[in-house]
């Protein structure tokens, strides 16, 4: 992965969390961070 294509998903990440942030607010937020934290366990199990 270069620097290049790095930022640009983190710019596209951080925009996808303001935007869940500020449309639906904290309690679906903490949802989606949890959820987004099993899906990384599962992927490193299988990687």
């Amino acid at each position: 992965m270069t620097n290049r294509i790095a930022v640009y998903l983190g710019l596209a990440i951080l925009a996808a969390i303001t935007a869940v942030y500020v449309l639906s607010g904290t309690e679906n937020f903490l949802f989606l961070a949890k959820k987004f934290l099993e899906l990384l366990e599962w992927v490193a199990f299988w990687r």
